[in-house]
């Protein structure tokens, strides 16, 4: 359902929140506002520009920083009050040099033990995190949602997603090359996902790779 921009619930001061996130991996990476104008500049340069609220101008990510985010959809929530804005950036997304925003965990209150299964205690294994996003991808490619970066690479077809997955395995060895340990990690989870969209685009399941893997063992190429 196309939403109009006149048709958002603009607060008292015509702003609305803009939630952030990458669109490779769906994290958060800021929340910001925009006003009509910033809006319609975001969609006409296909870049984010937001509204701040502490200087009242209009600026654009990335403008002095060279940390642009180039848009691949905007969605609008169910009651026309807020934007999700999925992008694809080009460098950290916070002013500190952060790559979100999100970077800080919340001090406990005095005497506030922690939950029993508070989230440093949730353990899932690599496996489970692939089959999880390998089935979202599934998912995506079945129903192929507006404003998502995967139903993006399954609409552009099997040589879009290669030059993705090339591009990817370029940046994980330049990162490991730099010896940056942060930037492999985030290259490296780009890179998994990206080869899960290629499994997904091929046909190809999680269980056969673990069944070649598995058939390896004992055969002197481990």
């Amino acid at each position: 359902m196309k939403i109009a921009i006149a048709e958002l619930k603009f607060d008292e001061r015509g702003l609305v929140p803009a939630i952030v996130q990458d669109a490779n991996t769906l994290e958060v990476l800021t929340l910001a506002y925009m006003n009509a104008e910033s809006l319609s500049r975001t969609l006409e340069t296909n870049e984010t520009w937001f509204w701040s609220r502490s200087r009242s101008s209009l600026w654009q990510k990335g403008e002095t920083s060279g940390n642009k985010q180039t848009v691949i959809g905007i969605s609008v929530d169910c009651d026309h009050d807020a934007l999700r804005v999925l992008v694809v950036p080009a460098g950290p997304a916070c002013h500190t040099g952060a790559q979100t925003c999100f970077h800080h965990e919340l001090q406990e209150a005095p005497g506030e033990g922690r939950a029993e299964a508070g989230a440093e205690d949730i353990k899932v294994d690599l496996g489970e995190v692939l089959k999880r996003l390998y089935a979202l991808i599934e998912s995506r490619n079945r129903e192929r949602p507006e404003g998502s970066y995967t139903t993006y690479l399954f609409d552009q077809g099997l040589d879009k997603i290669l030059k993705k997955l090339g591009e990817e395995c370029a940046e994980t060895m330049i990162a490991a090359k730099n010896d940056d340990r942060q930037a492999l990690v985030n290259e490296s989870a780009d890179l998994l996902y990206h080869l899960l969209v290629l499994f997904v685009q091929r046909g190809l399941t999680l269980d056969e790779v673990q069944r070649e893997l598995l058939s390896r063992r004992g055969k002197g190429s481990e």
